[in-house]
């Protein structure tokens, strides 16, 4: 892998993570971080629709004008978008009931038709898959750290397995609204802080 290939495939894992640097998705990160689980199948999701909609895009972009650029893409990113929520449904009824209308919003989540505009639709397939991958996991690794502070934090518990062994009283505002800016904002601060000292 040279080296371009590998800035493409780190950038949105560090140095242009979508959550924690550029803070993009804002809606969903909020919203389904109420445990790890919700965090993980909803960063999953994301960066499926992200690595199938790049290199869609990326393969189609010399047949589209230039007018009709964007409706196309968001015709493309809401079919992926449609494919794997059914998905979802089928195979993982439980995650689909708690991620519930956030699955459709994927469509106008703006990491997805940010990457298609500025990355996939002047980089060849490979590049976009790798910055889909990249940009997908950095979005990923985001919710899952949140959606587990604040699962344990509020419910003192573990990708739902609750925590035994200690007399700790769970604090509830961390499974609330404003647990999720707190956490968030902490996220940001300490990230921010380290990505600054390399």
């Amino acid at each position: 892998m040279n080296k371009t290939s590998w800035q493409n495939l780190t950038r949105g894992i560090i140095r242009e993570n979508p959550v924690l640097v550029m803070m993009l998705g804002m809606c969903p990160t909020l919203g389904v971080t109420t445990s790890a689980t919700n965090g993980l199948g909803m960063g999953i999701a994301t960066l499926l629709v992200l690595c199938i909609s790049n290199v869609l895009i990326s393969a189609v972009k010399n047949f589209i004008p230039d007018t009709v650029r964007i409706p196309c893409y968001i015709v493309i990113i809401a079919s992926c978008v449609t494919v794997i929520e059914m998905l979802m449904e089928a195979y993982l009824p439980l995650l689909y009931g708690a991620l519930g209308i956030y699955i459709p919003l994927i469509v106008v989540n703006c990491i997805i038709l940010g990457r298609a505009e500025a990355f996939a639709a002047h980089n060849n397939m490979i590049q976009s898959l790798l910055d889909a991958i990249g940009m997908g996991t950095g979005f990923t690794l985001s919710l899952a750290v949140l959606g587990l502070i604040r699962e344990l934090l509020g419910s003192y518990s573990i990708f739902g397995y609750a925590l035994t062994g200690a007399d700790v009283e769970p604090i509830l505002m961390f499974i609330m609204p404003p647990g999720a800016f707190l956490t968030l904002a902490g996220l940001m601060l300490i990230f921010n802080k380290m990505k600054g000292q390399k």
